[in-house]
């Protein structure tokens, strides 16, 4: 059960813009740790108010007990006379915890492994013994009033007599005992259940838990607090004077603080040369309250963080600048939703809230993300990398938008034949249904980006289970999560790395379909960069969806193959056109995709028409590709190529677009001279040029129809 209200709720709870103001920073936010205290400070608005201890709280510990008989068990303790005592008719009182008790309460949770809960309150384990019940109520008296940090702590309290007396109470003998009994006659077996005491004050007066009782309770409770935040892990006694990083204030800082994203933590001695714990306070500078409050915003960061690849991805939203309380409410209602509604990813949800609500619209710019890869390495110790403020939500969605124009356009066959304008010849790459990468639904897509399925079906894979550094796919993800762009060298990298993994007995036409989708909308999102001959393949296709218009025109039907042929001819000349890092000005990146291109012609021939299993693929794998055996594989192709066609008895070549093309371009390449070409961008554009030439087939029929006239013809 989850103590957050409503948003309708908090909004009303918090309508006031003045008073909502007063709990909210008085300065913009610029670090992580200013969202940090945003999301804690909204969470405990939300759930303990806003009183000066209820960042403390920790009621969402015990949300499970809510309504439950006998989850409230107190010691009745009578303080309005000369000595402490328990009451007499009734020293327990039993009752069902509730929301409407939470702040009376006033539970501050602690990991019982590490001792008992920083406040009076404690919660038991689950289902105790009525015998092992009454141990923490006797201990209410003795561990934690008797406790040296809680008795310093509430020296100079003008009710620190209080705690005192339920000190001295506990070291009566015979209480124990008493307790026992009483708990024995009033429980009705096992169960689990906050222990406290209720003080009677007054001799008239009534019962009253700690929250209702006296500040002494809630001092004594920051007291035992702030100790555990001086004196973790490697650290004895961090806390000096210092500037809060967060408020700016001048005062007591603390070192140890907890950080929900595991990004400082104090045995990470191997991140901070030198470190010293003790000396944490000066190099990670946060009060007390800062601290806790951080603490708290554990809930919503941890429902704006998902696990991928190894890795935690963050994605907070926020308002860039001073939060404004309008701002503060809408903040609210999207953490929320994130939390209630776990079946999508953060960036899901942000954008089905973004394009339902015109009023999260009108922030435009000031709508940011904190986005950040988070992973464990070992235990304890995280490697954080690729974080920024500056993410925008714009970014990811102008990538799928840009991939849906890819996938729609005439280069992929989303639609099948009956949708295409020209059904005797295919769209220049495949695109299965069965892969989520050519599945042209934005909601869909932003699914298969958020969660860095995007990338794992185009990169290469991690060497090992265990998540890396060296993990592109992490890079990339954070990188298009922030709209910084990638290197498309890297990018290439991955691509081929992956091809040459999965290249087996067949050759991977849909991965290379994939990743050309991918590397199409990220160039046409202006995700792309490259520099030197690397700058043409991160320029954007100049994308068309009329090219299949144009093969209907009149082209004159060719000799080597009829209509089928024209409209090859002009389908490739248009996707050549249209592709910057195919100019002619290119010659070696344009060679290697045509040879590919051939091969796959050739190859797409002999299993189709010829019915081998082995084909030219298995001949001339990507892996056999290089600058210096270029030349003499497009020599061995084309012989190929046109032992086929006089086996047809054809009045040309075979797929001679792409033949005439090829011996032109191949006597601009100067192997021996300015190479300048990488051997993974060579090896991608061949495969590329393959996958073109495997998927580039009409049916047989069609075929066979337009070939054999012009064969007839040549013969006549």
């Amino acid at each position: 059960m989850s103590l957050l209200p409503e948003p309708s709720t908090f909004e009303k709870r918090y309508s006031d813009d003045e008073k909502l103001a007063s709990e909210l920073p008085d300065r913009p936010i610029t670090s992580l740790r200013d969202l940090q205290y945003v999301y804690g400070r909204l969470y405990t608005l939300a759930t303990a108010g806003g009183g000066e201890y209820a960042a403390y709280l920790t009621p969402e510990k015990s949300t499970d007990l809510f309504d439950e008989p006998e989850s409230l068990l107190y010691l009745r303790v009578d303080l309005s006379g000369d000595k402490p005592r328990l009451d007499s008719d009734q020293p327990i009182g039993v009752e069902s915890y509730g929301e409407e008790k939470v702040e009376a309460v006033a539970h501050s949770w602690y990991n019982a492994a590490k001792g008992f809960d920083h406040s009076v309150t404690h919660r038991t384990g689950k289902n105790k013994e009525p015998q092992k019940v009454a141990e923490y109520l006797h201990e209410r008296l003795t561990a934690w009033a008797a406790d040296d940090v809680i008795q310093e702590a509430v020296a100079d309290h003008e009710d620190g007599w209080i705690v005192d007396a339920l000190a001295e109470l506990g070291e009566r003998e015979g209480r124990r005992e008493r307790i026992e009994t009483a708990v024995d006659e009033q429980l009705d077996g096992k169960t689990t259940a906050l222990t406290t005491v209720a003080v009677k004050l007054e001799p008239d007066g009534e019962y009253l838990l700690p929250g209702e009782a006296s500040s002494v309770f809630n001092e004594a409770m920051r007291a035992r607090k702030r100790s555990k935040l001086v004196s973790k892990g490697e650290a004895t006694d961090s806390i000096g004077e210092a500037t809060d990083l967060v408020t700016g204030d001048r005062g007591p800082t603390v070192g140890t603080a907890e950080d929900p994203l595991n990004y400082f933590l104090g045995k990470q001695l191997e991140k901070f040369p030198g470190f010293d714990p003790d000396e944490a306070w000066r190099t990670h500078p946060v009060s007390e309250d800062v601290a806790v409050t951080l603490m708290n915003a554990s809930t919503f960061v941890d429902a704006c963080d998902y696990y991928t690849m190894g890795a935690n991805v963050y994605y907070l939203p926020y308002f860039f600048g001073r939060l404004q309380p309008t701002e503060a409410r809408e903040l609210y209602r999207m953490l929320y939703a994130v939390v209630r509604e776990q079946d999508m990813t953060p960036i899901q949800h942000v954008y089905q809230q973004f394009q339902n609500d015109p009023a999260l619209q009108e922030y435009g710019e000031r709508f940011r993300f904190y986005v950040a890869a988070v992973m464990e390495h070992q235990t304890k110790r995280f490697d954080v990398f690729g974080d920024t403020l500056d993410g925008s939500l714009l970014s990811p969605v102008e990538l799928i938008g840009s991939h849906i124009d890819v996938l729609e356009s005439p280069l992929f066959d989303v639609h099948g034949d009956a949708e295409r304008d020209a059904p005797e010849l295919r769209p220049a790459f495949p695109a299965p249904e069965s892969w989520d990468i050519f599945v042209p639904s934005e909601h869909a897509l932003l699914g298969t980006l958020a969660t860095g399925w995007y990338f794992e079906q185009t990169f290469a894979p991690a060497d090992d289970d265990d998540a890396s550094a060296d993990d592109y796919r992490i890079r990339a993800l954070v990188a298009v999560l922030s709209g910084e762009p990638l290197d498309v060298e890297a990018v290439l990298t991955e691509y081929v790395e992956r091809l040459l993994e999965d290249e087996g007995d067949e050759f991977p036409s849909f991965r290379v379909s994939a990743q050309y989708a991918q590397l199409c909308a990220l160039a046409e999102a202006g995700l792309l960069t490259g520099r030197d001959a690397y700058e043409p393949v991160a320029e954007p296709r100049q994308l068309t969806h009329n090219h299949t218009d144009d093969m209907q025109q009149d082209t004159p039907a060719r000799a080597d193959g009829g209509d089928v042929a024209a409209a090859r001819e002009t389908k490739l000349e248009q996707f050549l056109e249209q592709t910057p890092a195919l100019g002619e000005e290119q010659p070696e990146r344009r060679g290697s995709f045509l040879l590919g291109a051939l091969v796959g012609h050739v190859t797409g021939y002999q299993q189709v028409s010829e019915g081998r299993s082995t084909t030219l693929i298995d001949q001339y794998p990507i892996k056999a590709v290089t600058e210096s055996k270029l030349k003499r594989l497009a020599s061995d192709v084309l012989d190929k190529n046109i032992v086929y066609s006089r086996e047809n008895n054809m009045a040309g070549t075979m797929y001679s677009e792409v033949v005439d093309r090829l011996v032109t371009t191949l006597p601009q390449i100067d192997i021996d001279g300015d190479w300048e070409l990488d051997t993974t961008d060579l090896r991608f554009y061949y495969s590329l040029g393959v996958a073109y030439g495997m998927n580039n087939w009409a049916s047989s029929d069609d075929e066979q129809t337009d070939d054999q006239p012009a064969a007839e013809e040549e013969e006549a």
